[in-house]
Parts: structure tokens; sequence; C-alpha cells
């Protein structure tokens, strides 16, 4: 991986509960990570991944940018949600242009939207292992709408947008990065965010099956809300232990566990549709990352259900990381929110 100044890029990773933002210099002695810093944002800023209020969102990147310093001005940015659509389909095996060419009827069939509706890529993964007539290729497509809105959003806080990556890719970028060991195993990245859980099941930096479902950290809080007649706002704040008279400790707890019972049958579903579908393959290895690694119990539930190892990721491993700017425990607390900006920060202008 080369780095130079010219396609140098800031990683800003825009969720609906917090917005984390990354840069990475490359030295003769590796690569260090020079600013790393979070901010969350008001509830309702961003609602099923839309944007609801643009100048307060563009208002508090600036803020972040500002207080870490950040003088860059190019910047990588992810989206993901239901406005996304990840597919690996098999189509027949045919050269690059005539692919190209054929694309968008191909994908047709495949997207719950009007085709002229859509921005689409994809990726040849290899050969079929079923026939040599046929490939595997990964299709993405995002509505246009969507990505004119972040466009929009990011030229508003002063930045400018040079890539716009999908969340499970930025992730899957942070974590090939890693000095794992066995990356020929199976391995299930899992991020579970405020409002939506991502699921990427791998094998040697391939990506074998995609999966975003709507679940994450704020069923926790309109759950709370909904049995105390509080908002979100005091929620939140009885979540995060400060005092509140209504909602006790024990009850939060009762409520997460409940939660994450559901994500993990969520999470099952996938892991059992994929094994079915291999028979001689199973989940090795499951690496958490997001905001619901910190929910109770999420991570023993896991365990009981599924015969594989469970970790939370770093991904500042690897990185050169100064002690006096990052201390150990906010490197800790920071790790598992960090992942998609820190892999957002990994690209380059005009990669691939």
């Amino acid at each position: 991986m080369v780095f130079g100044k010219k396609d140098h890029l800031v990683g800003l990773d825009i969720g609906s509960s917090f917005i984390k933002v990354a840069e990475i210099k490359a030295t003769g002695k590796g690569l260090v990570l020079e600013k790393f810093g979070y901010t969350r944002i008001a509830p309702g800023t961003i609602v099923e991944g839309r944007v609801i209020d643009m100048e307060s969102l563009a208002d508090n990147i600036q803020t972040l940018f500002k207080s870490q310093k950040i003088r860059e001005k190019n910047v990588a940015i992810s989206t993901g949600g239901h406005s996304v659509v990840i597919k690996t389909i098999n189509t027949s095996n045919r050269p690059e242009k005539a692919l190209h060419d054929t694309i968008y009827s191909e994908a047709e069939q495949y997207i719950p939207y009007d085709i002229d509706d859509v921005n689409i890529d994809y990726q040849v993964l290899g050969e079929s292992e079923f026939s040599s007539d046929q490939i595997n290729m990964l299709l993405v497509a995002v509505k246009k709408n969507l990505v004119a809105e972040y466009i929009d959003l990011i030229h508003l806080a002063g930045l400018n947008p040079k890539i716009i990556d999908v969340d499970t890719f930025a992730l899957q970028n942070a974590h090939e990065r890693l000095p794992y060991e066995n990356k020929e195993k199976i391995i299930l990245l899992i991020d579970v965010g405020a409002s939506k859980t991502s699921l990427n099941i791998l094998k040697e930096n391939s990506s074998l099956m995609m999966r975003d479902t709507v679940s994450g950290t704020n069923q926790i809080l309109e759950e709370i809300c909904d049995q105390f007649d509080i908002t979100l706002d005091e929620a939140e704040q009885a979540v995060n232990g400060k005092t509140n008279d209504i909602v006790s400790q024990d009850r939060i707890q009762e409520i997460s566990l409940k939660v994450a019972r559901s994500w993990c049958s969520e999470i099952c579903e996938v892991v059992n549709a994929y094994q079915s579908s291999v028979n001689d393959e199973k989940v090795e290895k499951i690496i958490l990352s997001g905001g619901g690694v910190f929910t109770e119990g999420f991570q023993e539930l896991l365990l009981s259900e599924l015969d594989a190892d469970v970790s939370i990721i770093n991904p500042f491993e690897g990185l050169i990381v100064d002690e006096k700017k990052f201390s150990d425990s906010f490197i800790t607390k920071a790790g598992p929110l960090a992942s998609i900006a820190i892999g957002l920060a990994l690209r380059r202008i005009d990669d691939k």
C-alpha cells in the first residue's frame, strides 16, 4: 500500500449516533495514527440513513475537524442501510468491456428500485465453483438521491467528498490490514451500530455473504422510552449510567439482554443460511465492532449460540500510535467505534 501526499484522504464515518474522523499518515517506520476523534450527534439528526438536519450535522462535522486540528479537506465517507443493496450474483463469463456494457440490464433483476434511480458498481470475485463459463460478482447499488444528499452535506461542511464507500466495505478494509493469523478461516465481521447491523462473511479477505439489518442500539433506547414514557435523551442518560429515579440499572440490563438476544437470533439465521449452502464450511471466528459491542451479555450470547471464537476488533493494531496523544484507555474505548473511519482513512483517491 503506497501512500502519497496528493491522494491523501481523511476518513469520515457519519453514523446516526456518532460521527468519527480518522487521519493516517505514512512514514518510513510505517502507518501512523495522526488524528482520531468522535462526537455524539443529536437524536433524529439521521433517520434510517437519511440526513434530516443538514445544517446541524454539517456544523457537527466542522466542529469535530476543528477540535482534532485536521486541515485536510479531501475526505472518504461511506453509507449503508436499506438505500444500499449488496448482492453476490452469478453471471456468464465474458470480457470486461462486455460485462461493463451490460451491467445495468444484468443488475435490474436484483435491485428492488428503478434502475435509473441507483448508481451501480461491481467487482468480479472469480470463477464460479459450479462452472468455468460462469463468474461470481459482487453487485452494489446505491440510491442516487442518497449519494447526492451526502455530497451536499460534505460540501456544506466545507470539505471535498472524493470517495463514497459502503460501510461494510470500509470495515472489511480495516480488517484486511490487521495482522490476524489464519485468514483462511471463515470469519464473520459484525458491526452493530445505532440503527443498523452489518454482517460480512469472509474467507481469505473475499466476501462470501453480506447482510444488513435494521437492528441496533437504538432498539434499547426505544424500548426504555416505551416502557417508562421518557424521552430519547433521558433514556440515553439512563443507559450511560447517569442518575435516573425512573429507570433502574437492573431494568436497563434486562432490556439490553432482551434486545441482544434478538440480534443473536438474526445473526444465527445468517450464519445458518451460509453454512447450509456450503455444507463443509463453518464460521470459525466472529469479530465484533460498533457501539453494540458494549451491550452487556451480547458477546456471551453469541458464544453460547455459535461454536466460534468471538472477539472485539482493534483497528488501531498495526498502526503506530503515540501514547502521549492517545492513552491506552482511550484506544480501548474508541476501538470498536473507529473501524469504519480507519477503513476509510486507508483509502486513496481514485483507488478501487
